[in-house]
């Protein structure tokens, strides 16, 4: 059996879960580079009875799956994966697991977005180590108004964390009630007012065909211009010319994002070069305890599977 594990950047798969089980029957592969042609991607992966994946870094669809007949398990990170065509792995034959989750990682790393816009933490620390000192003025939190759009797992505990810092948070989505907005600390509020009230919109959504597209131009044109835009949610859920449009004319504030219609960032991406944007290469949920998770449950579940598929073999 041959087992590949898949967009490991940082090389810490195997160091961070017992992958001694899997061994016992199988040949491991690790892959630290990330290859985006379908057409690479099948000649890459024809070899392999087994895939780890690592999240949606590498999507899966039926093109891609019918192309690989000794595959027989995706073992996949996280809870789900909308990147996995699930109806074509089962008209194929295809096992498709998941793992356990956290969400703290991505709450966390909101506000660290959050913080370092506000105070412009990336440009002061880029300054001082080019040789410079202070170079701007940052903004409270204290007093604004948190707009957050989606208070599931995640919105609603960075809702609560909002309300912590003194800010006045209000949030909307497709099916938000008052009463859930008001569990966590917030006020329902429309689309409309929340743009045009809110002095950090932070995104908290899960990628849907409802979602895909949500925020655009109307919305960033009803913004304060001293209001900054926060995505470490998923990047198609906003329309991301219309979000550098803003950016480019000063018509917002700035925007801290972390994820990106297209992933990894091509290296002429405006995000990369645009002084008022603080850009993160998709790292909210990147931890070393949530990765443990990941591997951990992934290298169990495939122990799990190759014991039952040897023995019948």
């Amino acid at each position: 059996m041959k087992v590949a594990i898949l967009d490991d950047y940082q090389n810490v798969a195997l160091r961070l879960a017992d992958w001694s089980g899997v061994r016992r029957h199988a040949e491991i592969t690790v892959f630290n580079d990330h290859v985006a042609d379908h057409s690479a991607v099948i000649e890459r992966l024809r070899p392999f009875d087994v895939v780890c994946v690592m999240r949606e870094r590498t999507p899966l669809p039926r093109e891609i799956l019918r192309q690989l007949p000794n595959l027989r398990l995706v073992a996949s990170t996280g809870p789900r994966n909308a990147s996995i065509d699930s109806q074509a792995a089962t008209d194929l034959g295809i096992a498709v697991s998941a793992t356990g989750y956290d969400s703290t990682p991505t709450i966390e790393c909101t506000w660290s977005l959050i913080l370092a816009s506000m105070r412009g933490i990336d440009r002061e620390a880029a300054s001082l180590k080019a040789g410079g000192w202070q170079m701007g003025l940052g903004s409270n939190l204290r007093g604004k108004n948190l707009g957050v759009i989606g208070l599931g797992n995640i919105g609603r505990e960075v809702a609560r964390i909002g309300v912590a810092f003194g800010m006045k948070v209000i949030a909307w989505s497709q099916n938000l009630t008052e009463d859930k907005a008001s569990a966590a600390g917030a006020t329902l509020v429309d689309k409309q007012m929340l743009f045009r009230e809110a002095d950090v919109v932070t995104v908290h959504l899960v990628l849907s065909g409802r979602t895909r597209g949500l925020i655009g131009a109307p919305e960033f044109a009803l913004m304060k211009p001293t209001a900054r835009f926060v995505n470490t949610s998923r990047g198609p859920i906003v329309d991301e010319t219309a979000l550098i449009e803003s950016l480019q004319a000063h018509r917002i504030a700035g925007a801290a994002v972390d994820v990106f219609d297209v992933e990894p960032l091509r290296p002429d991406h405006p995000f990369r070069k645009l002084e008022n944007v603080l850009a993160t290469p998709h790292i909210g949920y990147v931890t070393e305890d949530l990765y443990r998770t990941f591997y951990g449950d992934a290298a169990a579940t495939i122990t799990k599977w190759l014991e039952a598929n040897v023995t019948s073999a």
